[in-house]
């Protein structure tokens, strides 16, 4: 099976995104969460996330990949985590989840695409549809890039065929009027966004000197060479990451 450039590259990261495992724990740690309660992590990439929430935190985590590709990795390290038994993987889209499961404590978002549903990708849209399925008093745990400066209309443009993107007060504001409880908001450091860009390079650049009789690893070495020029230029200039931890009122009728 042809392997991408994500296939490699979130196998040596952390959290497959602009974004330090401490900041994840320090958010969640704040949550107060028991013991025992229900936490899923929609586009759960290598599982590192949701491994950590049944490790530190003991909670019972389903997570959800809809690559089979990135599902088999996330698999294979369930599987040798002290805490796998508390980690459960589903391959498919959120949806399907979201839909035949009771409320959750804490739903985990960090950079996945259209996480409520096939289609819905508008911020306030998301929230509200994220917001039913978590119960009175649970967290939403939301990591995405923001708009920090104005781009340029083709980089709009491309950004915007597979994600919308508010600026970092957008995603409080859409998160407040879907009823949502702002209680933290959390930029990514430059260490953080120069960590992750580096190591998925570094990751793919050994992975083709390793296999350069490999059909993929001419395209792989492009998509770095591609990847690394935006993050270091547009995307560095007007993108920036940030994780927002939200509460869902004890009323479900709060807004």
């Amino acid at each position: 099976m042809p392997i991408a450039f994500n296939h490699i590259a979130y196998e040596a990261l952390d959290v497959c995104n602009a974004l330090s495992m401490t900041a994840v724990e320090e958010a969640v740690a704040t949550t107060g969460l028991a013991a025992g309660a229900r936490a899923l992590d929609i586009g759960t990439g290598n599982a590192a996330v949701a491994i950590r929430l049944a490790e530190r935190f003991g909670l019972e985590v389903e997570a959800v990949e809809r690559d089979p590709q990135m599902a088999d990795l996330a698999a294979r390290r369930i599987a040798a985590s002290p805490a796998g038994d508390n980690v459960t993987l589903t391959i498919g889209h959120s949806g399907d989840v979201l839909d035949r499961a009771d409320p959750w404590s804490l739903i985990v978002v960090i950079g996945a695409t259209e996480a409520a549903a096939p289609g819905v990708r508008e911020a306030e849209a998301v929230f509200r549809q994220l917001r039913a399925r978590i119960a009175p008093g649970g967290w939403l745990l939301w990591g995405e890039p923001f708009w920090k400066a104005e781009p340029s209309p083709p980089f709009r443009q491309i950004v915007e065929l597979t994600n919308l993107y508010e600026s970092h007060d957008g995603w409080q504001d859409a998160a407040r009027r879907a009823g949502f409880e702002v209680a933290s908001a959390r930029v990514s450091t430059e260490a953080e966004h120069s960590h992750y860009v580096e190591t998925m390079d570094r990751a793919v650049r050994d992975w083709a000197a390793m296999n350069p009789d490999r059909p993929e690893t001419p395209g792989l070495i492009a998509r770095a060479d591609m990847q690394k020029a935006v993050f270091e230029g547009e995307a560095a200039r007007c993108l920036g990451f940030g994780l927002y931890l939200l509460r869902n009122p004890e009323s479900l009728n709060a807004a």
